[in-house]
């Protein structure tokens, strides 16, 4: 059986939280244009989105975006670390009274449970936190369950390949992340956008 990979850092303590945080942008600061991206893709109808998940929503950069991008948008944020949840709290300020903070792990089979349906779950950055990329179909499955009918999955995430990462047990190729999702039951998967070492799908 394929080991978990496991992790040099531990984000549940807030050191090696805030170090990510203020790492992120400036390894990656076309991660920005992700953003934009996601919000763009948020605007599309349908569905109508007024409630959107994210999981792995770390110190808030996401978050902070599409709250900005979006004022008709309530956002729950799901992570493990009550560490990035404290980070995020003091990045959104007033923006955080249209979020719900929600400490769990997407790892474990229940997290879905109690959140009720949502009309856009959107990760960046966070698939791969699952340690092995044989986790990953198994996720977006989850997934599914907590979407509305005509709800819409982003999914952002390093990609194994040219110009990508090299650890292929922990990392997709572009078309096996693609191929993740549709194993999940999702019958329309269109990449959105592609860049330095990062990959944006859509999924419905």
């Amino acid at each position: 059986m394929c080991e978990d990979v496991p992790s040099p850092i531990d984000l549940r303590l807030m050191r090696d939280a805030r170090e990510w945080e203020m790492s992120a942008m400036a390894k990656r600061p076309w991660r920005i244009e992700f953003f934009d991206r996601f919000a763009a893709e948020l605007a599309v109808k349908p569905p109508q989105v007024t409630r959107v998940l994210e999981l792995g929503s770390g110190p808030g950069f996401l978050a902070e975006h599409l709250l900005r991008a979006n004022p008709d948008i309530t956002l729950t944020m799901l992570d493990f670390s009550g560490a990035m949840h404290e980070l995020a709290k003091v990045r959104l300020g007033e923006l955080g009274t249209r979020a719900q903070f929600v400490e769990r792990t997407f790892k474990e089979s229940h997290w879905v449970e109690g959140l009720g349906q949502f009309e856009a779950v959107v990760i960046n950055q966070a698939v791969h936190e699952l340690r092995h990329k044989r986790h990953a179909s198994a996720l977006h499955t989850q997934v599914r369950s907590v979407l509305s009918p005509e709800g819409v999955y982003l999914v952002c995430d390093h990609f194994v390949g040219e110009g990508g990462m090299t650890n292929e047990s922990l990392y997709m190729s572009v078309v096996e992340q693609r191929l993740a999702l549709q194993q999940a039951g999702f019958s329309s998967v269109r990449q959105v956008m592609l860049k330095g070492g990062l990959v944006l799908h859509r999924a419905a």
